[in-house]
């Protein structure tokens, strides 16, 4: 017979144990409380609880793992969590550090149950991204339809629950905020434990899933902001933690940080960042929301520094704010966008505070909020949202109540005046009035402020229009429309702001990479960023979870891969980060394997590759026709680079050379070179435009001994 242990069961027992917690005044006497609580516990025989159930989807692990065999003998802390919740995200550095002091041959064990809010949230595959986006190296157990979530009767994100070696319920901490307390609970059952005999040593078979992955050009992607008077595109590379500056066609400008986290103000080439997220670009000025490290930093290209505007570097509770920025406490800023407040041009960043579910403002000169008092040069402060969890419309802007924002859009022109506002565990798109501060609703969500839950995939005009957890927003003031990165619904959507009417613009609704030849035949995978180019006839999107930046032309209606050429032309704010690879190829690209070709070490291949187009198009002159030669797995190949080139000119072959090195001790002696291209070109008339890829693998069968000085090899391809 089943279990029917909850943590009904453990509350009134901790709840005494708690109270007493608060009165003690030392650690020794908090420890001697848990000791008694603990011997407590081992008298009653109703707290076990029902293992695992069987045929659930595990991660960073070997197989399914059970609490009456692989667990058994162990301290696990279950870690009840939904990935897109902010909350849960705030508690990883908390399981981060305890897995630092405690081992599972020490005897404790992590073990995180996910247990989806979002349908999008229940994939394995969506799981998976953001096992590997926040860098989770405990096991993850997808509990799809949350069935230990309502056997325990859990009942919000994030639930910590810790186990005593025989799956028997020990403690249960709610919300964030607890490490202390986790930390003396931990601690202390591992003590009681251990004295008793009763923990195991034996390990647990981890198998992380983020080893077997190659590396790539980019890594889940947050946000990309554009300049386009100077037509440069800042990149939040989140995943490498750092941030990229290129040009409109792709041309490495900037590498700044990476590849590892940090914390690090100071020369471009020494500057670290913790997963950006937000950018905004003009000039040679970057703003970067450095959300894990809870700061907005500013990147000046010009004096190549890197400097801290707002934030202590230590996530803050503060609501309200005040303070100069660098002693201004604050908590995962998500978005940014420049802006003016009181007439003064560009004076104020406006900050999407996603931890505190607020819209913040940092003054970069003197001015003040709508409606409110002067503020000095670098103050930091909140400007809208009450600090509660809701999808509350005021007309007073601290009375308005914000879910976890996560994207801005500045329009400044009248009659829109406002922010933009991508409130994501709300499902909703919301206004911000620059005038007053008044926060109202354009679509999504519905009108109870209190029901996070109205979400779905629905295009029709304002409460009747639903959307799943969009996180980007960009406006196009040349034609008077929002686009929307609607995320875990995996398209990209168009609003209306004068009859807001929602409409789906791209994408499938199914997460994928197919470059289609229309709109509604391509696909994302939980797109996170979007800005808008080239006045208004592009969108420039962070395809998160596929590792790209895709460009939508909004004139031909197509899609296309935007190629980043790791070929830099600033060497001294580049960071080497290991083997770089080339972009990644779409599925739809054409691929050939070239018959195996006999080199020498230290002659020079020459790939002479001729490319043609069908009759009556030609190469569109404004895109980034390009090729790149990389060697995955076979790095020494190229010195651990992608060389690349662009392709402006096809009445010709390409002639691609590269001296092939000494083969060395340990080198794999029958390597292969990848050729990828990527071609955009359009009809002749103007009418139609596309982008088609291809590569070719070209295996080498390299001897040591002498040979001529090239060798040419022939390759060819018909789009």
């Amino acid at each position: 017979m089943a279990s029917q242990c909850s943590l009904s069961t453990l509350f009134p027992l901790q709840s005494q144990l708690d109270c007493a917690l608060e009165e003690a005044t030392t650690h020794q006497e908090k420890e001697t409380l848990v000791y008694q609580y603990l011997k407590k516990l081992d008298e009653r025989e109703d707290l076990r609880i029902n293992d695992f159930q069987t045929g659930l989807e595990w991660l960073n692990t070997e197989g399914p793992l059970s609490l009456n065999k692989e667990l058994a003998g162990k301290v696990v802390l279950l870690d009840f969590f939904t990935y897109c919740c902010i909350n849960c995200m705030h508690i990883l550095p908390d399981l981060h550090q305890l897995e630092k002091k405690h081992s599972v041959e020490d005897g404790l064990v992590v073990v995180g149950v996910h247990s989806a809010k979002f349908p999008n949230e229940k994939v394995l595959d969506n799981v998976r991204s953001a096992v590997l986006r926040y860098d989770i190296s405990h096991p993850v157990v997808n509990d799809s339809e949350a069935c230990l979530w309502h056997e325990l009767e859990v009942s919000c994100w994030p639930t910590l629950v810790l186990l005593g070696p025989h799956g028997n319920l020990l403690f249960s901490l709610v919300g964030e905020g607890h490490r202390d307390r986790l930390m003396l609970f931990t601690d202390s059952a591992l003590c009681y434990y251990g004295e008793q005999g009763l923990l195991k040593a034996h390990t647990v078979g981890i198998k992380l899933y983020r080893d077997s992955l190659p590396p790539s050009v980019l890594s889940f992607p947050g946000k990309v902001a554009i300049d386009g008077s100077k037509k440069k595109l800042a990149i939040a590379d989140t995943g490498h933690h750092r941030i990229l500056v290129v040009s409109s066609t792709g041309q490495l400008l900037h590498v700044i940080g990476g590849p590892e986290s940090g914390r690090q103000d100071g020369d471009l080439s020494e500057a670290s960042f913790n997963s950006p997220q937000g950018v905004a670009i003009k000039g040679d000025t970057v703003y970067v929301c450095d959300t894990e490290n809870h700061l907005i930093r500013k990147v000046d290209l010009s004096e190549g520094r890197v400097s801290t505007l707002a934030g202590v570097g230590a996530q803050g509770t503060d609501k309200e704010g005040g303070a100069m920025g660098p002693q201004q406490p604050i908590s995962s800023p998500w978005d940014l966008t420049l802006g003016t407040a009181d007439g003064v041009e560009d004076n104020v960043l406006w900050i999407a505070m996603a931890g505190t579910h607020q819209i913040w403002a940092l003054f970069l000169a003197d001015g003040k909020l709508p409606k409110g008092s002067e503020s000095q040069a670098g103050t930091c402060v909140r400007w809208a949202g009450s600090g509660s969890e809701e999808n509350r419309n005021n007309s007073y802007p601290h009375k308005a109540g914000f879910a976890q924002p996560s994207g801005l859009a500045l329009a400044p022109e009248e009659p829109w005046s406002c922010l933009y506002v991508a409130d994501s565990e709300s499902s909703t798109i919301r206004t911000l009035a620059l005038k007053d501060g008044a926060v109202k609703l354009l679509v999504g969500g519905e009108r109870d402020p209190m029901n996070l839950f109205a979400f779905g995939d629905v295009d029709a005009k304002g409460v009747g229009a639903k959307l799943q957890h969009p996180l980007g927003v960009a406006w196009a003031p040349e034609q008077s429309l929002l686009y929307v990165a609607d995320s875990y619904n995996h398209k990209i959507k168009v609003v209306d702001p004068k009859t807001k009417q929602c409409s789906t613009l791209a994408g499938t609704g199914e997460a994928g990479d197919a470059l289609g030849p229309e709109f509604n035949q391509s696909c994302f995978n939980e797109p996170g960023g979007i800005c808008v180019g080239d006045s208004g006839k592009l969108l420039y999107v962070a395809d998160t979870n596929n590792h790209q930046v895709k460009v939508l032309d909004l004139l031909s209606k197509t899609v296309s891969l935007f190629p980043i050429s790791m070929d830099s032309t600033d060497s001294v704010s580049s960071k080497p980060s290991g083997p770089v690879k080339a972009p990644t190829l779409p599925k739809s690209a054409a691929r050939k394997e070239m018959p195996p070709v006999a080199v020498s070490a230290g002659q020079t291949l020459i790939m002479s590759l001729t490319l043609s187009l069908p009759e009556g198009t030609k190469l569109t002159e404004e895109a980034p026709s390009c090729w790149a030669l990389s060697a995955d797995g076979n790095e020494w190949l190229l010195g651990g680079q992608v060389v690349t080139g662009d392709i402006v000119d096809l009445s010709k072959p390409i002639s691609i050379s590269t001296k092939l090195p000494a083969v060395t001790k340990g080198s794999n002696s029958n390597p292969s070179l990848t050729l990828g291209v990527w071609v955009y070109y359009c009809m002749e008339a103007g009418k139609a435009c596309m982008m088609k890829a291809a590569s070719f693998t070209q295996p080498l069968l390299i001897s040591a001994g002498p040979g001529d000085e090239e060798v040419t090899v022939a390759l060819a391809h018909a789009f």
